[in-house]
């Protein structure tokens, strides 16, 4: 069983604690960084920044993604933006607002040391992508320009029109091309993360398969890092890339590495609804569309009028209304929930109700009528001229949306609806971003350690790049120099015999079921299951009948699941069985959490935990009804759940949160 969990914070002032640290960091010197290999598992902005960087200060790095090109990873898919502290606005911006926004964002469920670190370090982000070629969005004197993202009331984001994620992962995959045309860097596509592997205790490797030949192999390391992004697609139906999963984070859970605040999912406000039964994933529309964009309702039920035939006075700017101060830039799971409340009110559009409109005409007018000679034009000119300028700043999200709709987001409102979108827990990692099991770091989207209860818009990216360019190849010494160099274990040591054995069998028998449902019936089922019980809204009663349900489908899968082919060729039924039936442990973890959980905070909103009209932070103006409301007394803290076999119940221990500059507040955005 494992003891109290040391965060390892350095002591000292919050805003010295990082420098303090790199300084009492234990250094490897330059001819014994080639004796350390070290093994990097995802090459998203995480992975591969890590990559390229460990391999530039000399380490043998080997570097694996199941997908066909590093360029392919999920990060490409990130649209609006990146957060750094560089006041380049000089609207009062500073690393200390961006840290108070980022904790506050988060609901005070984020280790404060950790967030004033991503804080210190996104100032050197934007230097580093721009040294790289990352060619961000820039005003028209060359400067480099900005916008504003939820949760915030300065504008700190950069970005590249909206296509942000996809111009940062080319600057990394540049990086890491160079090294991987060096030697430096062994990269080896199409091959998923099965097992991870430890010996003595320590993690020394990891157990692929190769997806196009089916051969399974062992590497062995000095250090393991995974970089393997989020768990969103327990739900089935999430803005993620269909090839996003739990496997390689769940796997090492089940070696014995904590798994920090499963039930922290955030639901993103703007996505384009869902369609049809048929549909096997969501799509995002950019949080930066809400610069522009205004989201609003008929104040009438049932309206079904189409937009332009209602009038203003009819129209309810819900966001506006109930959060003044940040309008239609409230955070994302306040917003997202806002949305919710209108459409269960039956003021929901498009089919089934289920979408709010995001409205761009009174920002292409107000375009148009500031350019030259605007003021002296009609509406329509106006709107033409408007349309151009919103053109330039988010062409390719009405593109995308055009294609997936076939409505001008033009000429009338997107219609747009929550949707899953990130995942803030993940493994637990301590300040060197090093799990409890020693040797084991955990980079990105992967651990839990920056964004509490709720991530803020365009912190994602910030937080990827940190952890891979700036934090791990400062702190990553302090293991290896504990570690003798070169004398890892062999590929031929029992335990790795022992972990390809154990995932040889695991193929076998997913093979050897021959049911009568596909994968993906599952898959669907268990993700109605998560969004209906664990989503949006979760109550003790959904989520106790979700554990009632979980295991038994868990039970039918392993009993009925049909996966077609052999193991010993290229076979993406077999992928997909692989990660659903992880997925169907995990999401059994991440209901238990949000079950122990008894209070709402930020994504994770427990029905019985919320303010009412009655109460006086309502009545005074600082909340709304229906906000989240959290309990400090007995939650203000890390869970961290230990696997203990499939059949006995998982240890839950806890982390204390302590802050020393902010203190925990009624979180308003009125």
């Amino acid at each position: 069983m494992i003891g109290s969990l040391n965060s390892n914070i350095p002591s000292g002032p919050l805003d010295q604690k990082w420098e303090k640290h790199k300084f009492e960091s234990k250094l490897i010197n330059p001819a014994n960084k080639r004796k350390y290999s070290v093994i990097v598992v995802g090459s998203g902005l995480a992975g591969a920044s890590a990559a390229a960087t460990l391999a530039e200060l000399g380490y043998a790095v080997k570097c694996f993604c199941y997908q066909d090109s590093p360029r392919r990873a999920h990060s490409i898919a990130a649209q609006g933006g990146i957060n750094a502290a560089k006041n380049y606005q000089g609207d009062g911006d500073s690393v200390h607002r961006l840290f108070y926004d980022t904790v506050k964002g988060g609901d005070f469920r984020s280790r404060e040391a950790n967030v004033h670190r991503l804080a210190e370090v996104s100032v050197n982000i934007i230097d580093q992508c721009v040294a790289l070629g990352v060619p961000f969005a820039r005003e028209y004197g060359g400067l480099l320009a900005n916008r504003s993202f939820g949760g915030a009331q300065v504008s700190r984001t950069f970005y590249a029109r909206g296509q942000t994620g996809q111009q940062l992962l080319l600057g990394a995959y540049s990086s890491l091309s160079r090294l991987i045309g060096s030697g430096a860097v062994k990269m080896f596509p199409r091959t998923e993360m099965l097992e991870l592997v430890l010996v003595d205790g320590h993690a020394k490797g990891i157990v692929v398969r190769d997806m196009v030949t089916g051969a399974v192999s062992s590497h062995s390391a000095d250090a393991v890092i995974l970089a393997t992004g989020g768990y969103g697609n327990v739900f089935y139906l999430s803005t993620n890339a269909k090839g996003c999963n739990v496997t390689a984070a769940y796997r090492a859970h089940k070696k014995g590495a904590l798994f920090a605040n499963p039930c922290f999912t955030q639901i993103h406000p703007t996505c384009i609804p869902v369609a049809g039964s048929y549909q096997s994933k969501l799509t995002l529309m950019s949080e930066s569309l809400r610069n522009d964009g205004r989201c609003w309702v008929p104040l009438k039920k049932g309206d079904t009028r189409k937009p332009h035939e209602i009038p203003e006075t009819e129209r309810d700017y819900y966001l506006e209304r109930m959060y003044p101060a940040f309008g239609n830039l409230a955070p994302r799971d306040i917003a997202s929930r806002a949305a919710k409340m209108q459409c269960d009110e039956g003021r929901g559009v498009g089919p089934g109700g289920f979408g709010v409109y995001l409205d761009f005409k009174d920002s292409m007018i107000r375009y148009g009528r500031n350019s030259p000679g605007g003021e002296s034009l009609g509406e329509p000119e106006q709107l033409a001229r408007g349309a151009e300028k919103v053109k330039a700043l988010y062409g390719n999200l009405f593109d995308m949306y055009h294609q997936i709709t076939a409505e001008s987001g033009y000429e009338q409102p997107m219609r747009v609806y929550p949707a899953v979108h990130y995942t803030m827990g993940g493994l637990w990692v301590d300040y060197n971003l090093m799990s409890n099991v020693p040797g084991l770091f955990v980079l990105g989207e992967a651990n839990f350690s920056d964004h509490g209860a709720n991530r803020l818009g365009a912190s994602a990216l910030m937080q990827g790049l940190a952890d891979g360019y700036f934090i791990i190849p400062s702190t990553i010494g302090n293991y290896l120099a504990t570690v003798a160099p070169d004398k890892r274990p062999k590929t031929d040591h029992a335990e790795f015999r022992a972990a390809e054995e154990a995932t040889k069998a695991r193929t076998n028998k997913l093979l050897a079921i021959k049911g009568k449902k596909t994968v993906d019936d599952f898959h669907r089922e268990l993700g109605l299951i998560m969004w209906d019980m664990c989503g949006m809204a979760r109550t003790e009663k959904s989520l106790s009948r979700a554990l009632s349900r979980v295991p038994t489908l868990r039970a039918e899968f392993w009993e009925n699941v049909n996966v077609p082919g052999s193991g010993e060729s290229l076979n993406v039924s077999l992928e997909k069985a692989g990660r659903v039936a992880d997925f169907l442990e995990f999401g059994e973890l991440m209901c238990l959490d949000a079950l122990e959980r008894r209070e709402s905070c930020g994504g994770h909103f427990r029905e019985e935990f919320q303010y009412t009209a009655k109460d006086p932070e309502v009545q005074s103006g600082k909340v709304c009804a229906g906000d989240v409301r959290r309990d400090d007394e007995n939650f203000c803290h890390v869970a961290a759940w230990e696997y203990t076999g499939d059949t006995t119940k998982p240890i839950r221990h806890t982390e204390p949160l302590v802050y020393e500059v902010v203190h925990p507040a009624v979180r308003s955005y009125r």
